[in-house]
């Protein structure tokens, strides 16, 4: 049997703000090692006997960052499904369910969302062994976490009857919602309680044939939207019609509640979703007065905080209980009890139509990324970073002209009829309404300032008409 790990790459994070962003969400960042959320599941199944390519879901917006971080890890994925819209995720793993039925009727799929630790790798291992014999019994298995406190942000699952011939496998009696603190304490004293991990092993086609069942509209939507989906570059998108029309629903509510074959592996795999920076705090290493810290730091007097600095340093004094975390252009003070109401500053950031939970300063593009410097009235300056072989898309601008001075690198520059190569202290300018494109012809990095100035300067003024990245 044929082992497919589905890794499901959607979510914003917001809870994880301000480093987790909308166009760069925690499952794209390196919060718990040097490696990214993404590429840390991904490697964590590599080379098992009997286990695939991964089959990675995740947003438009994410595909190529998705992408190039699987390469980065050495990971070639089976594929790359893009979804149009987030609709939860019983509709993305039934799509993964009918593209992998398609390549081998007999899949047996292994869902990890991609923003989870595991700690104890041999542990979870272990576990999917177990559930590989619940899944040979026709079980629609899920991995439940052995409490170590009375946690109230998780669901829980009750065990059942123990499963013959599997090891510590059970039944499942019911699934509950997010308890308080008072009912979470009771299901710890009374026993065989776990939390809901959210990752589930079953063949593609048992999943289907329950989801058809209990969500029949669901199954429809997903199956349609997987065949009359399309190859784009390397990734295939999902039909956008067809998949927007599907319900929105969790596996849980959709198929695992509801079917009489849903079993639980218990799991003691150091685990964690990482939903708060209070639960970054926990899995992370600390000094001896237990403090989590990263980048540039000084701590005096500081005891139980997590303090996070990326572009400059932060110094904190006599506190206690503490998180604060910098970016370049936002910063987080909050005590870690309070940590749940971050999602509270999103949605005010949101309803001010601000950007801040949107994106970094450094905003990331197939070809490169870019980083605002400075801006004023009528003008800003950019920093742009152009990989080797790599190139923006062919473009003008009604709103803006733009100067380009190269710092390191060689660019090849297109405008209107003229296209020359610029070296180091070299410098071009793009008036307004002039077609143009920029290149990386060498082998290092392409560094270059960017000065805009015109009465408008919103990313939205692009008219492109080729792109070797077929964005609109």
């Amino acid at each position: 049997m044929n082992i497919y790990p589905v890794i499901l790459s959607g979510g914003a994070g917001t809870r994880l703000w301000p480093l987790s962003r909308a166009v760069l969400p925690k499952q794209l960042l390196p919060l718990v090692a040097d490696r990214t959320m993404l590429q840390e599941t991904a490697l964590r199944v590599a080379g098992w006997p009997g286990v695939m390519a991964p089959l990675v879901v995740c947003g438009n917006d994410h595909r190529f960052m998705v992408a190039e971080q699987l390469r980065e890890a050495g990971i070639t994925p089976l594929g790359i499904l893009l979804e149009p819209v987030g609709r939860n995720t019983a509709p993305a793993v039934a799509a993964a369910a009918h593209y992998l039925k398609a390549i081998d009727p007999e899949a047996i799929m292994l869902v990890l969302p991609a923003d989870h630790v595991i700690e104890n790798g041999a542990a979870f291992r272990d576990a999917v062994q177990r559930a590989v014999t619940l899944v040979g019994q026709g079980a629609l298995a899920t991995f439940g976490i052995v409490p170590q406190s009375p946690e109230t942000g998780y669901g829980y699952i009750r065990r059942g009857e123990a499963v013959a011939n599997c090891g510590d496998c059970y039944r499942v009696a019911r699934f509950v919602e997010k308890p308080d603190a008072a009912t979470a304490q009771g299901f710890l004293d009374e026993g065989g309680y776990y939390w809901n991990s959210g990752m589930f092993m079953f063949h593609a086609e048992r999943y289907l044939a329950e989801l058809e069942k209990h969500a029949p509209a669901i199954a429809a939507a997903a199956e349609k939207a997987v065949s009359t989906g399309y190859r784009d570059l390397d990734f295939c998108r999902l039909e956008e019609k067809a998949f927007t029309d599907s319900p929105s629903d969790s596996i849980d509510y959709a198929v695992m509640e509801k079917t009489v074959d849903a079993a639980v592996v218990p799991a003691d795999i150091g685990w964690s979703d990482v939903g708060s920076w209070s639960a970054l705090w926990e899995v992370q290493p600390k000094d001896a007065n237990g403090n989590a810290q990263r980048g540039d730091v000084y701590l005096d007097g500081v005891t139980n905080s997590l303090v996070r600095a990326e572009s400059r340093i932060v110094a904190v004094v006599g506190v206690d209980n503490l998180v604060v975390v910098e970016t370049q252009d936002a910063v987080l003070v909050t005590h870690k009890d309070q940590v749940q109401r971050v999602k509270q500053v999103v949605d005010h950031l949101k309803s001010k139509a601000r950007t801040e939970h949107l994106h970094h300063t450094r905003v990331y593009r197939p070809w490169g990324h870019y980083e605002g410097i400075d801006a004023g009235d009528r003008f800003q300056v950019k920093r742009i970073t152009v990989k080797p072989g790599e190139k923006l898309s062919l473009q003008m601008h009604h709103h803006r002209a733009e100067h380009w001075v190269v710092v390191s690198g060689t660019a090849r520059v297109t405008c209107g009829e003229k296209v020359c190569l610029l070296s180091e202290n070299e410098s071009t300018y793009i008036p307004i309404g002039v077609t143009h494109r920029l290149e990386n012809p060498g082998r290092l990095p392409l560094h270059l300032i960017e000065v805009q100035s015109g009465s408008y300067l919103g990313e939205d003024d692009i008219v492109r008409f080729e792109d070797i990245y077929q964005r609109a």
